[in-house]
Parts: C-alpha cells; sequence; structure tokens
C-alpha cells in the first residue's frame, strides 16, 4: 500500500503541529444566504446560531439581491443549467458576448474575456502574453493567485517594495533591455485594506515604456465615483492595459472572473491562456445573474454609497474605542492583534457575542501579523455596525487591549 502508515503518521503529526501552532483553520457550516445576517453552525453538529457577517466579500449586498436571484432563475430556465465544454470548442453563448461587453463598458476598456474565476484569469494571463524576454515587476504583497500566476509564465520576474515608487521606479530603469516590462498589482490588498497609487504608477510606465496589471477584484463595483474600481479612483480610466478582476465579490458573490484591457492582450488570452482553453466555461445561470448585477451598478451608485458611509462610521467607531486598526478608505478593515492566538480567541468569543469574523494569521498573512479582518458590507444597517462595535469592545476590554499599539500588544501576547 503506498499510503503507508508511516506516511500517515508523517501528515497528522503535521496537522496536530498546526493545530497546536494556533493556526488550525475551521469551517464554519451556513445555513442561511449569504446577507447581513446568516445561520450558522460552528462547531459541527452545534444548532444554529444567528449571527451578523462582517467576513464576507458581499461588499455591495448583491449575493441574495431579489432582482439578482431572479435573473439566475430566468437564466437557468432559458439557458440550461451548464455548457460541458470549453469556450472555444461549444462553450460559448451570445449572453457570455453580452457580459463581455457590459464589463468593458463598465470598466473603461477596449475588450473582456471571461473565465471561470479570476483565480483562472490570473493564472493564464502571463503565459498569454509574455515570453522569456520579458519581465514582469511586481508588488511584493500581490495576492496569491497573481504569484502563482507569474510562477507558470516563462517570463523573467523581479519585484518592488510594497506601494513603494522610488524602488518601482529603479526597477523599472534596470530591466530597460527587456522586451516587454509588465507592472503587477493588486488595486486594493486585500489584507490591509489598502490602495495602489495607480496615477503614480501609470506615469511611471508611461516614462519608462512599460505595461501595466491591476486585479481589482477587492474594488470593482464599488472603489471610485461611480464603482469602476481603483482606475476610476486615481482618474486613471483608459490608462489601465490589463485589468484582472472577479465576479465572485461585490458583483454577485456566484464565481467567475476576467481579463478586460486592450483588445490585442485579451485576443492573446482567448488565443493561449490554458484555464479559458482547458476549463469549463461560465455556466449561463452565472453569467445571467452577473449581467443583471452589471445592469444594477451601472444604473445606481446607491449601494456604493451606503457602502462608503457604512465604512467611515465604522473605522471612526472603532478607533475611537482603541482598536489599532490599518488606515484607509476601503471597507477591508483589518484589527490588528500580532498574535494568532489572541485572533483565534478573539474571534472565538465575539461568535459567542453573535458577531462572525474570523482571525488570520501566518501563512494567510506574514508571521506577527495576525488580525481580525472586518469587511463591511452596503447590506449592514447602522443598527449591524452598532452591536458589532459594542461586541469588539466588551471583548477586547477582556482581553486588556484597547488602547494598546503594535508594540504593547506584543509585549503582552507575544507573536
Amino acid at each position: 500500500m503506498a499510503y503507508s502508515d508511516k506516511v500517515r503518521e508523517h501528515y497528522k503529526k503535521t496537522i496536530a503541529e498546526i493545530r497546536e501552532g494556533g493556526l488550525f483553520k475551521e469551517e464554519r457550516f451556513i445555513h442561511s444566504p449569504q446577507d447581513a445576517e446568516i445561520k450558522v453552525e460552528f462547531p459541527e453538529g452545534a444548532e444554529l446560531t444567528k449571527v451578523i457577517n462582517m467576513f464576507s466579500n458581499n461588499y455591495l449586498g448583491l449575493s441574495s439581491h431579489p432582482d439578482v436571484v431572479k435573473a439566475a432563475h430566468d437564466g437557468l430556465d432559458a439557458r440550461g443549467y451548464g455548457m460541458s465544454s470549453v469556450r472555444f470548442i461549444c462553450g460559448t453563448q451570445d449572453i457570455h458576448r453580452e457580459l463581455q461587453n457590459k464589463i468593458s463598458k463598465f470598466l473603461g476598456t477596449e475588450d473582456t474575456v471571461l473565465f471561470p474565476s479570476c483565480m483562472d484569469a490570473n493564472a493564464g494571463v502571463f503565459e498569454a502574453v509574455l515570453g522569456e524576454e520579458d519581465i514582469i515587476i511586481s508588488d511584493r504583497l500581490v495576492h496569491a493567485s497573481l504569484i502563482d500566476g507569474i510562477r507558470l509564465c516563462k517570463a523573467q520576474y523581479d519585484s518592488f517594495k510594497h506601494m513603494n515608487m522610488g524602488h518601482l521606479e529603479k526597477k523599472l530603469q534596470l530591466h530597460q533591455d527587456k522586451r516587454i516590462r509588465l507592472v503587477v498589482t493588486d488595486g486594493v490588498f486585500s489584507m490591509d485594506g489598502d490602495l495602489a497609487p495607480l496615477d503614480e504608477m501609470v506615469a511611471l510606465c508611461e516614462k519608462y515604456d512599460a505595461m501595466i496589471l491591476v486585479d481589482d477584484s477587492h474594488a470593482s463595483g464599488f472603489i471610485g465615483k461611480t464603482g469602476r474600481g481603483v482606475h476610476e479612483h486615481f482618474g486613471v480610466v483608459g490608462k489601465i492595459d490589463i485589468i484582472t478582476t472577479t465576479l465572485g465579490k461585490a458583483l454577485g458573490g456566484a464565481s467567475g472572473g476576467c481579463v478586460s484591457g486592450r483588445a490585442e492582450l485579451v485576443e492573446m488570452c482567448k488565443q493561449r491562456a490554458r484555464p479559458y482553453l482547458f476549463s469549463n466555461t461560465m455556466p449561463p445561470v452565472i453569467v445571467a445573474a452577473a449581467s443583471k448585477v452589471i445592469d444594477i451598478v451601472s444604473e445606481t451608485t446607491e449601494r456604493r454609497d451606503k457602502l462608503e458611509a457604512n465604512t467611515k462610521y465604522f473605522r471612526e467607531k472603532m478607533t475611537e474605542a482603541g482598536f489599532d486598526i490599518r488606515p484607509g478608505e476601503t471597507p477591508i478593515v483589518p484589527v490588528m492583534l500580532y498574535n494568532a492566538k489572541l485572533a483565534q480567541d478573539m474571534a472565538t468569543d465575539l461568535y459567542a457575542e453573535g458577531i462572525y469574523v474570523i482571525g488570520f494569521f501566518f501563512p494567510v498573512v506574514p508571521q506577527g501579523q495576525a488580525r481580525i479582518r472586518t469587511q463591511l458590507s452596503a447590506a449592514h444597517e447602522r443598527e449591524h455596525l452598532d452591536k458589532t462595535i459594542a461586541a469588539f469592545k466588551k471583548v477586547g476590554e477582556k482581553y486588556g487591549i484597547l488602547g494598546l499599539k503594535k508594540k504593547e500588544i506584543i509585549e503582552k501576547f507575544g507573536l
């Protein structure tokens, strides 16, 4: 037997070490639609608990919106359940083309191609548009899916310090001998909620004849005056060569992603991106629902505006309460705790208070950067936020962390 007792014990020991180190991740089972309040079974087999969901990517509250659900039903009835094929064989319907055109118009790009997920888009885009003579220069904190996509590409690789434009300029100067230079960044960095300075990055790319790719998954639909994304926020719509983003967060919350940008680069993805060529296409039910979502966010900024107000209120009140939170303006609000066990314990206590959050720690974030990442939604009402803030205060007082900064928290709990 290949899977011997010795091998089994190796993995058992590794799992035990993960658990003993306070790094074990447990799943919670949700028995309701995704919303501001959800019914959760945790631990497994326990009675259901109704909690406020402060940990979802459902930024615009559209995951269970009745118009989106209806569009999904209509798409299912009209076009079936699945395509049973990849796009270039018999996996493309006219509604795929319609959604791609809507996304291009919304983002202000020349063309768009859909992928099963943004992770697939990021896995496929680099090998499709770059070769051995080219160089990728990425921010050192880009999303894991970008890192994986870069690893699959034959292009050379370098990086610059997180959002350090001086360091980026030095790297661009260093690699002027390369055929193509591609700068890669997140639009919003999902762990800290900070915004990449795309206006400065675009200026450097123009100065040094480089392209730029932005993963805007945590921005599409709600960042910028009309929710187009970080490129709208910084006034560089039309100047981003490649945008990858997801339909699995603010834009409906189901699945699906895309590469959007220069027409030739999108076409290269259609011709060469392996996840596009060898994965089943997005099912009609999701395409139909996502198309309705684009309609909603294109017609009004009501939900985006409510999310902005919720974010401002929550950030102000949590800061006043004495928590060490990452400064910023996005609905990603990390409560910094630095110690993995503290993050786990506080998340458990908050669950008992009716607040659904999870502690983040290594390897999801760097060692010694443990936190509880809260996320705001347009589905949250003021009462949800007030109850959450009150619960955080209560639990924060229990552990004696209110008013403490990084050094003091580390001194008290260690790393």
